[in-house]
């Protein structure tokens, strides 16, 4: 029991000494640190025939460590980038950059996810998309999404006050995912395989080579391919009430 109050306050200590970061907001050597001092720390707990300081020398030394590696971070920008990488912008004016993807070892699926925890549905409404180093998205939202509220707002006090219909909220449904067509969402919106397919020829990309699409309930589809630039494509769609 005595050992265990110890080792709660020394990592108590440490953990504070290292700053009031979240788990979300660390750097890579600060994640790696605090998960070794956590292993480090149950080794003299769980077993009442190894000594305290079995536990409290490497918490100390990683803790002293964490202190060098963090000044020299403040004091060099090389360091600071070896340490902690660097921010990757994912989504640029000219659609989601594949490239980049890879080198985070992301998927579709992975960035879709990203985007909606960011409060994003709608690629079309984001002019970029960059992690920060410590994996947290950051969005900066298009031109057309930014004046879509103030004309909102000023269609408001031009109506007096009055009850005006809601625009109707589209919600994109995925079509096609790492060149591969989503069949079930395909006839839920009541697409033609056959119409995307001639979307990609006369872009002169293979329906392999695209990244990914998605299509509104009033049919306006966006289109991004793995090499070059996105686009906005209307498509014949049967099925806009399903979603």
């Amino acid at each position: 029991m005595l050992k265990s109050v110890i080792t709660f306050l020394v990592v108590f200590f440490v953990i504070r000494l290292m700053g009031k970061r979240q788990i979300g907001e660390m750097q890579p050597f600060e994640l790696v640190i605090t998960l070794i001092i956590a292993e480090v720390a149950c080794i003299p707990m769980n077993d009442p025939y190894i000594p305290l300081y079995y536990g409290l020398i490497p918490i100390i030394t990683l803790a002293t460590l964490h202190i060098v590696l963090s000044f020299v971070s403040r004091k060099s920008l090389k360091a600071r980038k070896i340490l902690s990488g660097s921010s990757v912008v994912v989504i640029n004016p000219d659609g989601i950059i594949y490239e980049n993807m890879k080198k985070m070892n992301m998927n579709m699926d992975d960035l879709i996810e990203a985007v909606r925890t960011a409060g994003y549905v709608d690629f079309t409404e984001i002019a970029y998309a960059i992690f920060e180093t410590n994996g947290k998205l950051c969005i900066v939202e298009s031109e057309q999404a930014q004046q879509q509220q103030p004309e909102q707002e000023q269609q408001q006090q031009q109506s007096g006050g009055e009850q005006q219909p809601e625009p109707k909220t589209l919600l994109p449904l995925e079509l096609v995912i790492d060149g591969k067509l989503l069949k079930e969402n395909i006839e839920l919106s009541g697409a033609d395989a056959a119409e995307l397919e001639s979307v990609c020829d006369e872009k002169n990309i293979k329906l392999s080579e695209l990244l990914y699409a998605d299509v509104r309930q009033d049919g306006n589809a966006y289109f991004s391919p793995k090499y070059g630039k996105a686009f906005c494509r209307k498509l014949a769609i049967t099925g806009g009430e399903n979603w």
